[in-house]
Formats: C-alpha cells, structure tokens, sequence
C-alpha cells in the first residue's frame, strides 16, 4: 500500500501522514527495492486510532503517551484527563458568555472604553452623554484602567466608591460642571485664574476611597497618575494637583 492509499483509507492528507511520522506517532513502513514506502494493515489500524484521538480532542503528546507501550496511562485515564480539562474550559467559556450578554444588554449601550465590566459600564451609562467633554472621556478611561488592573476586592471596592459618589442626579450635576471647568483649562497656563474655581469643582467630586494613601506629586511622584495627566495643559495639570491636595485635606479633617 502507498502512502496516499493509506491516506484516502483513513481519511487524512498524505501530509498529515508525514508529520505523524515525523513526531514519531506512526512506525516507519518498509521500503522496496525500488526505494518506495510500503505500508500494512497495521498503520491503517495506528493512522486510523491516531485520527479518533485527535478528534477526541487530544494533543500529539497524550496521544503518543495512548499509543506507547511503556506509556505510564492509559486511554481511560487520559480520557478522564481530557474531559475534566473539557469540563473546565466549557464552565469558562459559560462564564464568558454571561459577562459579554451582560455587556450587551447595558442600558444606554456600550461605552467606547470598553470592554469594562457591567457594572462599570451601567456606571458610566448613569453618567449621561460626555461625548463632548475631553476629560470626562480620559477619566472614564482611566477608571477602565484602574478596573482592568485590580484585584477582585480592589474591584469592588472601586465599584462600592463610585456608586456612593454618583448614585444622585446632583453627585452627576456636579461631577459634568468639574468636567466642564477643566475642558475650559485645555490652552490655559498653570497661574490662570480659573484654576482653583476647577480644582474645588473636581475635589468635591472624587471619592475618598480612591485617593492615593499618601500625597503625591504628579512631577515625579506616581506613575500611574504621571502619565495619565502628562499630556495635561498646564493649567489642567495644576487643577488636578489642585484637587487632589484639597481632597486629601478634607479626607484628614
């Protein structure tokens, strides 16, 4: 038998044939005279057990370990092996699916910073419309940042923090005229007038819970901060200094 009768046999390309071969999976034929492969019922029997392996859904290591003589399991074990490892891949993939549905059923829609968590994201949708507002979009996504990177109990406790903030149409009021005042800051200098009148704005509407467990200078202190405000016009910049010293102030009173 040639090598692509013993493929159409079993179903395969006479390809696959080869890298069985090559991984060490399928025996070697004998060779005739003439220098070609002849093969016998005994690779269709091996080429065939490989192929319902791998359709199992096995890897070419366990099915090596299946087909060894010495192999140290057997198929039952793999097999075992092999749904259990099915079992928690299907519980996560159902996990998956419930995060996305809920994403996709977000009253008001999908932010643009996503993905977020429902959560976040029915936040942000309780916010109302900030697309006109440069800040109001890098805070939004500064706080997906924050989210993506933390721990389960950080999470919720950044969740808990801004629910408190903004649970009332007035917390919202004020948090869209801080936005507001720092959009007017965009070309303005750090001793421009307006700057404490934003800075107060924006101290009223950050959340003791999310302050920094000490001072910090945006200069040369933490890098998160560092380069989130980087790109800030000097008076921006300023405010949020600003508003943060004010913030920790009234935390410590």
């Amino acid at each position: 038998m040639r090598i692509g009768e013993l493929a159409d046999a079993v179903g395969v390309t006479t390809r696959t044939v080869r890298h069985y071969h090559h991984q060490g999976l399928l025996p070697e034929p004998e060779r005739l005279a003439n220098g070609y492969r002849t093969y016998t019922l005994r690779h269709v029997v091996v080429l065939a057990r490989i192929r319902r392996l791998t359709e199992l859904g096995l890897g070419l290591a366990e099915v090596r370990d299946v087909l060894a003589d010495e192999a140290g399991k057997d198929l039952a074990e793999v097999l075992q092996e092999l749904d259990a490892d099915l079992a928690r891949q299907e519980a996560a993939i159902r996990e998956r699916r419930a995060r996305l549905r809920a994403l996709l059923e977000t009253e008001g829609g999908l932010p643009t910073e996503g993905p977020v968590s429902p959560e976040l994201a029915g936040l942000f949708a309780g916010m109302g419309d900030v697309s006109g507002s440069p800040m109001a979009l890098r805070d939004r996504e500064m706080l997906a940042f924050m989210e993506s990177v933390a721990g389960p109990e950080e999470r919720e406790g950044l969740l808990t923090a801004l629910r408190d903030a903004f649970e009332s149409p007035e917390s919202v009021a004020r948090a869209h005229q801080a936005y507001a005042l720092l959009d007017e800051l965009a070309d303005a200098g750090a001793d421009d007038p307006r700057v404490p009148g934003a800075a107060r704005a924006l101290a009223e509407c950050i959340p003791a819970q999310l302050l920094p467990a000490e001072d910090v200078d945006l200069d040369s202190g933490h890098g998160i901060l560092r380069a989130m405000y980087a790109d800030f016009a000097p008076g921006q910049a300023e405010a949020v200094r600003q508003a943060l010293a004010l913030a920790s102030r009234g935390r410590r009173s």
